[in-house]
């Protein structure tokens, strides 16, 4: 086999992954402009929001996110738990703890807003307690890399450092059983663009209740992209058993922050 060219798919790699902070930095920006445009999101009835920060990022990661829909009129919490450093005992004991609390204060179920490692624990935690959670939406959630797995992306490698942190709970034991449609509502947020984790691996079966949605961006902006707050603003705003397929908005040029639905993948 040949070595990859730099315009080959490892090359496009490496690139992708070394402008990450300054594409984020673009879409902060972007955001700043689309300001106007946010404010038209759909909002739907108050609930109670958990967001969850990815890989060593802590709630500090996700204040723009958590502000931004509590202007939109979410009582929105982060998690309190530090930086994520993966499923250590903290984690695992606290998180469901936090979900629990959540749901007796507020009388209803919680929705769960992941980015990245953040989303497949939303993920887990819809499985273990269905009917404390409202939805799932994840932000770049690689929750389908099977434990073990040669996957080399930065993400991945990076989650294996921090093993001997981890308690013995697997995060992900089965790649095809992680893709299956979630018992509760679910969005996979994604960007072919990605430059931290494999989108592929982001991908869940689509169902009646399950969808993955395309945006553009990096990973590490993910968290202020326009296109992302604004599905996980029309998400949060689906009534409780009328959920509905995401589709991109179409007036005032909105749909413009979303690839086109024929736009072929790039190849990773």
């Amino acid at each position: 086999m040949g070595t990859a060219t730099p315009t080959g798919p490892a090359g496009r790699g490496r690139l992708r992954y070394a402008t990450e902070p300054l594409r984020s930095l673009v879409e902060g920006g972007a955001l700043a402009a689309s300001l106007p445009l946010l404010r038209l999101a759909p909002r739907g009835e108050p609930h109670p929001v958990l967001v969850l920060p990815g890989l060593l990022a802590s709630d500090r990661s996700t204040a723009p996110l958590r502000g931004w829909l509590r202007r939109l009129g979410y009582p929105v919490v982060g998690w309190d738990l530090g930086r994520n450093r993966g499923p250590t005992r903290a984690v695992v004991d606290g998180l469901p703890r936090l979900v629990d609390r959540l749901a007796t204060e507020h009388g209803g179920p919680v929705s769960l807003v992941g980015w990245s490692l953040g989303g497949i624990f939303a993920r887990k935690l819809a499985v273990r307690a269905p009917g404390q959670v409202r939805q799932v939406v994840t932000l770049g959630s690689p929750f389908a890399v099977p434990e073990g797995s040669d996957d080399r992306s930065v993400g991945t490698q990076v989650y294996r450092r921090y093993a001997r942190l981890h308690a013995a709970e697997r995060v992900q034991p089965d790649a095809d059983a992680a893709r299956r449609p979630l018992p509760v509502p679910s969005t996979s947020v994604y960007s072919r663009e990605d430059g931290i984790v494999d989108w592929r691996a982001c991908l869940q079966q689509a169902g009646p209740t399950s969808e993955n949605v395309a945006v553009r961006g990096s990973h590490l902006g993910l968290g202020h992209n326009p296109a992302a707050l604004w599905v996980v603003a029309d998400r949060l705003a689906q009534p409780v058993g009328r959920w509905r397929p995401f589709r991109p908005p179409n007036r005032l040029g909105i749909g413009a922050l979303f690839p086109t639905p024929d736009e072929p993948g790039r190849p990773g």
